[in-house]
């Protein structure tokens, strides 16, 4: 059964085809719009937004703390009796090295703060972190999917393996939109999202 969702639709794969259908074309539109440059980098509410522009049109959960504990794996996610303290201190954890940004991202992954849509709205949020604090963003299609998850599994015990992979892989070409495009295509396909390319996506390509 697929998560209760906006569109009507009953079976997981389509709703998984349709949320990256939808949520990618969202993800180019807030980018393309300069909606992204209005945020407060680094604060949950820039977060929830982010998570709200993507899966609004999707589901009623979109930009909400989310009302059910979650785990991946044998990992599990902050419980939900502590979520809203763990959102605030994160707020208040400092962000102006490369260091501190990696460590406020890790620490907003065990915060899993939503019930869906987690990783891609969090990428997304640590590129603008980057980008406001060092001038610089990831370009995720240079990051393997395998090396990323397994740095991501081990860091809540120790951040030095994604450290290494996101410092490796930083641009200063914070305002290229093939570098924003392969990125978003990058960052779902960790989550096993591979059917539709962003570009395809476009405004120009399509009907809408």
């Amino acid at each position: 059964m697929a998560l209760n969702n906006r569109l009507g639709i009953e079976s997981s794969a389509e709703l998984a085809r349709e949320e990256e259908r939808i949520s990618k074309k969202k993800a180019l539109e807030m980018f393309e719009s300069g909606y992204l440059d209005t945020l407060n980098a680094g604060t949950f509410e820039a977060l929830s937004l982010i998570h709200k522009f993507l899966f609004d049109e999707i589901y009623d959960f979109a930009g909400k703390i989310r009302e059910v504990n979650i785990s991946k794996g044998n990992f599990r996610f902050a419980p939900l009796m502590y979520l809203k303290a763990a959102l605030e201190n994160i707020d208040r954890m400092p962000q102006s090295t490369f260091d501190e940004i990696v460590e406020k991202y890790v620490e907003m992954n065990i915060a899993h703060p939503f019930r869906e849509g987690n990783g891609r709205a969090t990428r997304i949020w640590l590129d603008l972190i980057f980008k406001n604090e060092l001038g610089k963003v990831v370009d995720w299609s240079l990051i393997d999917k395998e090396d990323y998850l397994l740095a991501m599994e081990r860091s809540p015990v120790k951040d030095i393996e994604i450290k290494h992979i996101l410092e490796n892989a930083l641009t200063d070409e914070t305002d290229n939109r093939e570098v924003f495009m392969k990125g978003i295509d990058h960052s779902y396909f960790y989550e096993g999202y591979v059917t539709f390319k962003t570009e395809e996506l476009t405004s120009e390509n399509t009907d809408s």
